[in-house]
């Protein structure tokens, strides 16, 4: 029996996440700061009984070994599912890199870029694969799932 792969049908905790994110800017609309867009992603999220925690300190390793700094996760949803949020112009291969490097350090498997910038939602899911010990660590073993694209 083949495994579906993890980009081909959305998990239910990604699904839930990007649709609080949704309710979002259509009761804000936009122009809105980061900081903005954020908080009252936080609000929808507790609506939905979705538990989160917000700044979250997530230690960073290299080599297996634990830094002493450490990443400050805008969200993180089910204690699994990283959450960065932004409120730029148009989501760039900076910010897609910068979550990869975040779910690879922190040993986190799933992400959600979410964009408020835009005139609609724009967000990834990105995930991690599992390691094996014959696989490098470059960011091309990362998947990057393109969800809605502002038009």
């Amino acid at each position: 029996m083949s495994r579906m792969m993890k980009d081909e049908v959305p998990d239910g905790e990604t699904y839930v996440v990007i649709g609080a994110a949704f309710e979002v800017p259509n009761q804000l609309g936009p122009g809105f700061l980061e900081a903005v867009y954020h908080e009252a992603l936080v609000v929808k999220l507790n609506n939905r009984s979705v538990p989160d925690r917000r700044e979250v300190a997530l230690p960073v390793y290299y080599k297996g070994n634990k830094l002493a700094c450490s990443y400050r996760a805008d969200l993180l949803c089910y204690d699994g599912l990283l959450v960065e949020v932004k409120a730029v112009e148009k989501l760039c291969g900076k910010e897609q890199a910068q979550v990869i490097n975040y779910l690879k350090a922190c040993h986190l498997d799933r992400a959600l870029l979410l964009n408020f910038g835009t005139r609609v939602l724009e967000y990834k899911r990105l995930y991690r694969p599992p390691v094996s010990s014959a696989s490098s660590s470059s960011s091309s073993s990362v998947k990057a799932v393109p969800g809605r694209q502002a038009t």
